[in-house]
């Protein structure tokens, strides 16, 4: 028997729900809200595995296959794709046409629908799924319904997270099966967010079967948290997540300790955390400012760090530090000498998770080894109104595609060094220098407009009383020999860099002269 339609003359204020369909994947709560639904007089129609559920727990529902005259078919694939359903969630309830084309082809209303989608996300981050598996879980017929109760919302209301489930009957209750139309708007946001979530991961599962840049860029976001304050404490922020992504920021992390990560933590957190990624044997970075002031490798977490903090001591004051070893009892004592914004590392012994939590400021972040791996993912800078994209720069350093540019081969011990600087430089702000010796940086120079300034900076800030013997790395070619010789000057005896440069003959004859080694890479590693 139809429901009675709306008067034509009503413009809602409110949606009066007195039919529902519901077909969804994720049925978490799904039972509940029928039965809510139910008990305030509200039909229930569903399809396939939803209307098993529903009539397993002894509700009362009406098969879509009833409701729209036609079977399911195609093992599935098509079973709410009929214009008897769109046409009830479609209809503008104040319009008499819609009204008596309703009334003439005996078409029956629909209020309320609640749908989530096939898994495909989840389906695509099985290590196992096939093509087919993934093509498979791509919904039709859900997203269509969504669109069409969001873009009727004045009329149909959409639900698609089971966290609403508990407001909505609320409401509903309170109100006598009725809906307000801020409540129908707001649930309509989130459903157009919702399904454009989902093409997205869609079309970004398709694109990246090519290697090449798609000519649309797609991408959702998800939100994590909301941050205190941003870069100054006038600005708001927030943490997004990419949707869709193997890996993020604080995927894989556990909070051992202190508050919130602030919106400047997070950006140094994020510098530091895929610097250390980078070295195998045990490591420590102190992060300033998103710029490396100390690193260093070392037999342990305490001597990298005694190493890494002895680059530059006043810098590390309020940095954030990350090993990847496993901290003790004797690094975390000396870790509490020093004001540390974020600690980050692989583990934590008891007794020195103890210690540092002492101090109630310092934020403990610990890698639970849970993140997926993958390749890596796209480099994303936000400009003005779009998007510079490019590879990340996962460049190492393989010391069997560099030229010795210059009469004198480094030594091994050398050779050692310069590779360690070429692995830090990449993470320095251009134009950066890197000065090393013994597998820690002995001065850093870092985002100066002249590449010779960078080198006087990490030569001034050397804490070492000689440079004699430390290596440099470039992250660019050096345009003149002046560069160099500053380095020559304080006692470096070998240098990395790209090459290229037409005046490459001037700077190979300034290290010729001196009797250093030139290494060229042949590769570069601005970081703007």
């Amino acid at each position: 028997m139809l429901a009675p339609i709306a008067d034509t003359a009503d413009i809602r204020s409110t949606t009066t729900v007195r039919r529902a369909l519901l077909s969804v994947s994720d049925k978490r709560g799904i039972v509940d809200f029928a039965r809510g639904l139910a008990d305030l007089g509200i039909e229930l129609v569903s399809t396939g595995g939803t209307a098993a559920a529903l009539a397993g727990a002894g509700l009362d529902v009406r098969s879509i296959e009833d409701f729209t005259g036609f079977p399911e078919i195609m093992d599935g694939r098509v079973k709410t794709l009929h214009p008897r359903l769109y046409a009830g969630l479609l209809a503008v309830r104040s319009n008499p046409e819609h009204v008596a084309a309703l009334r003439e082809h005996g078409i029956e209303e629909v209020d309320l629908v609640c749908v989530n989608l096939y898994p495909f996300e989840a389906t695509v981050a099985r290590s196992d799924a096939s093509d087919a598996e993934i093509v498979e879980n791509i919904d039709i017929g859900g997203p269509t319904m969504i669109r069409a109760a969001a873009k009727n919302h004045d009329h149909a209301a959409v639900v698609t997270s089971p966290e609403s489930y508990d407001a909505i009957l609320d409401e509903l209750r309170a109100s006598g099966g009725e809906l307000s139309q801020p409540t129908s708007a707001s649930l309509a946001a989130e459903a157009f967010a919702y399904t454009a979530r989902y093409d997205t991961a869609i079309a970004r599962w398709f694109a990246e079967k090519s290697e090449d840049f798609p000519p649309l860029h797609v991408r959702a976001y998800e939100k994590v948290a909301d941050l205190r304050y941003g870069e100054n404490p006038h600005q708001r922020a927030a943490y997004y997540a990419e949707v869709g992504s193997s890996r993020h920021l604080l995927g894989g992390v556990t909070q051992r300790h202190g508050k919130q990560l602030s919106f400047n933590n997070m950006l140094d957190f994020d510098a530091v955390r895929s610097m250390v990624a980078d070295f195998e044997d045990p490591a420590c970075v102190i992060v300033k400012h998103n710029n490396p002031c100390g690193a260093a490798l070392g037999d342990g977490p305490l001597q990298a760090y005694e190493r890494a903090f002895e680059t530059d001591p006043l810098s590390a004051f309020g940095g954030v530090i990350a090993f990847n070893r496993r901290v003790d009892r004797a690094t975390a004592e000396r870790l509490s000498e020093q004001f540390v914004e974020v600690l980050f590392a692989p583990g934590y012994d008891e007794d020195a998770l103890e210690i540092l939590m002492r101090k109630p400021q310092v934020r403990i972040m610990q890698d639970d080894g849970t993140q997926a791996s993958g390749p890596p993912e796209l480099d994303v800078k936000q400009v003005m109104g779009g998007l510079l994209v490019q590879d990340h720069d996962v460049e190492q350093g393989d010391r069997t595609e560099m030229e010795v540019a210059t009469k004198r081969t480094p030594t091994d011990d050398e050779w050692r060094d310069l590779l360690f600087a070429w692995q830090v430089c990449k993470h320095v702000r251009s134009n950066a220098i890197v000065l090393a010796r013994d597998l820690a940086t002995a001065g850093i120079g870092a985002g100066q407009m002249s590449r010779v300034d960078s080198v006087r900076l990490a030569v001034d800030k050397s804490r070492l009383e000689s440079l004699q013997g430390a290596v440099l790395a470039s992250d660019a070619f050096f345009p003149f020999s002046d560069g160099p010789e500053i380095a020559i000057g304080a006692g470096v005896t070998a240098i990395i860099q790209p090459g290229g440069s037409r005046n490459d003959p001037e700077v190979r004859d300034a290290a010729d002269a001196a009797g250093i080694a030139m290494v060229y890479t042949s590769r570069r590693h601005f970081r703007h």
